[in-house]
């Protein structure tokens, strides 16, 4: 997805937005763009709180002028991209390594709309080859050993020449994956490795998920 198609998408999801609304403020291209599109909204009289999900998020949403809240308890509406979603709206997201933030904003959300290209659209998850998992530094080793105990041997995520580490204070461990028949279950064995914050895997959370697509925006919805 373009970026002046992500900025198209970006104001598409702003007809889920209404004033008053707390928003959770998602991290990377696609919740970027609806942050572009809502600071020019709250410029023009719209009164909204945002959570932002990244420091780079709140960096953004400061500089628009939207007011915010570091308080997840309970919101409207969160926007977000992600790196992959499957037809039942399950989803891989961290790529951009807020993963644990955005799952808490996601599950605190009474919506989650996602923003994603037809390019982010699988038959299966796991396509793409890694599965973002967030650890606690002491754990590093116990859990690149347990994952690649697994068949999921890890790298630790870089950036920039140096080890990447969240706004969390934790390291991304990339975890090597084909397609994932189950990503519940998946989830489920992973998240059990002491040490492990989280996982990419976003299952059963999307409510929506609009797709820019032909030069339109299309929404698909979850169903059951």
């Amino acid at each position: 997805m373009t970026d002046q198609e992500a900025a198209a998408l970006g104001a598409e999801a702003l007809a889920e937005v209404q004033s008053g609304h707390v928003v959770g403020l998602g991290t990377g291209q696609a919740a970027t763009a609806f942050i572009h599109a809502l600071g020019r909204a709250v410029k023009s009289g719209l009164s909204v709180t945002g959570v932002p999900t990244s420091e780079a998020s709140a960096t953004l949403a400061r500089q628009l002028g939207i007011p915010l809240i570091d308080e997840p308890l309970a919101l409207d509406v969160a926007v977000d991209g992600a790196d992959e979603v499957d037809p039942r709206l399950d989803l891989v997201k961290g790529y951009g390594g807020a993963l644990v933030r955005e799952k808490i904003v996601a599950a605190a959300a009474r919506r989650f709309i996602v923003l994603v290209g037809p390019e982010k659209l699988v038959p299966t998850l796991g396509g793409r080859g890694r599965l973002p998992v967030e650890v606690v530094p002491f754990a590093l080793p116990f859990c690149r050993r347990r994952l690649t105990e697994l068949g999921h041997a890890p790298t630790v995520r870089a950036k920039d020449g140096s080890t990447f580490v969240t706004d969390n204070g934790n390291l991304i461990l990339d975890a090597a994956v084909g397609a994932i028949p189950d990503p519940a279950a998946l989830d489920a064995t992973l998240r059990a490795i002491p040490g492990v914050v989280g996982t990419g895997l976003f299952v059963g959370m999307a409510h929506a998920v609009m797709v820019w697509d032909g030069g339109r925006a299309r929404t698909l919805t979850r169903t059951g």
